[in-house]
């Protein structure tokens, strides 16, 4: 699933498979319910009915609607936000994200204190931070 997603307002989003025959087999039926909630997800895929990007939006499918037209300047406007930050502390952060995403609240915590900890140990952070990584827990089981 992508990161940041954004909509225009024309946009319409559904799980046709249903009407073929089949099933999702690119992971929707184990990714859509964790975006939408069970029953959204169910209901997508169960009657392939499509939903507006407004409803997708309420849903939490989507980040952000705006008008067709500004959709990719709108994207671009947030690529060049997160471009502009340390790229190896937007990596280590979907890491930690990602990875949180898919295990339990404790092992996603001691996965994002081990990436927190190697964010401050860069030399580029280190004035920035200014004591923030001081004491900073690490778990030392993994």
């Amino acid at each position: 699933m992508c990161d940041i997603i954004y909509a225009g307002t024309n946009a319409q989003f559904a799980q046709p498979e249903i009407t073929l025959g089949t099933i999702p087999g690119a992971g929707a039926t184990q990714r859509l319910p964790r975006a939408v909630g069970k029953s959204l997800a169910m209901e997508m895929c169960l009657t392939g009915e499509r939903i507006s990007a407004e409803r997708a939006l309420q849903a939490g499918l989507v980040n952000k609607v705006f008008a067709a037209n500004l959709v990719v300047d709108e994207a671009i406007r947030t690529a060049e936000v997160i471009a502009s930050y340390s790229g190896f502390a937007a990596a280590l952060c979907k890491e930690a994200i990602n990875a949180g995403y898919e295990s339990s609240l404790s092992a996603g915590i001691r996965r994002e204190r081990r990436l927190a900890s190697a964010a401050c140990s860069l030399q580029q952070t280190s004035g920035r931070l200014a004591g923030r990584c001081d004491g900073l827990p690490v778990d030392e089981d993994e």
